[in-house]
């Protein structure tokens, strides 16, 4: 997959609008029920990079991004500023923020994930794309070094033990992370005169599976 391990200026992203999608099948029946499925393990998020230009050495910036992208060609990383941290948007992420799995004694590698709650259902999304240097992991609580009991790889989002933890021992991390997308467009419409009577081009840009 074409994708630059480069992020969005997150200034221009601070304050942007999107969130997750989904995709539900709905078939209406003939006794009024309906029947629903969902193709989609996981969710999309889409968000638009025009919302956060406010001068125009901002649109400059936009669109010196999207052309080194070259449009919806390359992949890049976003920072979504509503959920970008393992912990509760307020904290500090830990070690023991989020469970990653338990150990069985032979498994060595464990995806990072988050998991979001309501009641008793859950949902739990792969994390692809972390941001280097805010990595914590532990087991049954105790923090390991990157390195020496670890190896990380930045690009998936996967750990790897030196020596497969126990069985039981808990697999927990802490993180922040970024969103892989791509615009999701080919073309940006401005001009002086929009922008100056306070017209913000749309960008909009799209969650790619990697």
């Amino acid at each position: 997959m074409n994708f630059h391990d480069v992020r969005f200026p997150a200034r221009l992203s601070f304050g942007s609008v999107g969130g997750p999608e989904r995709r539900t099948e709905i078939v209406s029946l003939s006794n009024g029920f309906e029947e629903r499925n969902a193709p989609w393990a996981h969710s999309r998020r889409r968000f638009d990079a025009g919302v956060g230009v406010q001068s125009l050495d901002d649109l400059e910036a936009l669109v010196g991004f999207f052309e080194a992208r070259h449009g919806q060609l390359i992949g890049f990383r976003w920072k979504d500023w509503t959920d970008f941290k393992s912990c509760k948007p307020s904290g500090t992420p830990t070690g023991i923020d989020q469970v990653m799995g338990t150990g069985d004694g032979e498994r060595q590698t464990f995806q990072l994930c988050k998991t979001y709650r309501s009641g008793t259902h859950v949902y739990c999304r792969p994390i692809t794309k972390p941001v280097e240097d805010t990595v914590i992991v532990a087991l049954s609580g105790d923090v390991k070094s990157e390195g020496s009991n670890y190896s990380l790889d930045i690009d998936a989002g996967l750990v790897t033990f030196a020596s497969a933890p126990p069985i039981g021992a808990e697999v927990t991390a802490g993180f922040e992370f970024d969103v892989p997308v791509r615009f999701d467009t080919d073309r940006v419409e401005t001009s002086v005169a929009n922008f100056s009577a306070g017209e913000m081009p749309s960008v909009p840009v799209i969650e790619v599976r990697v």
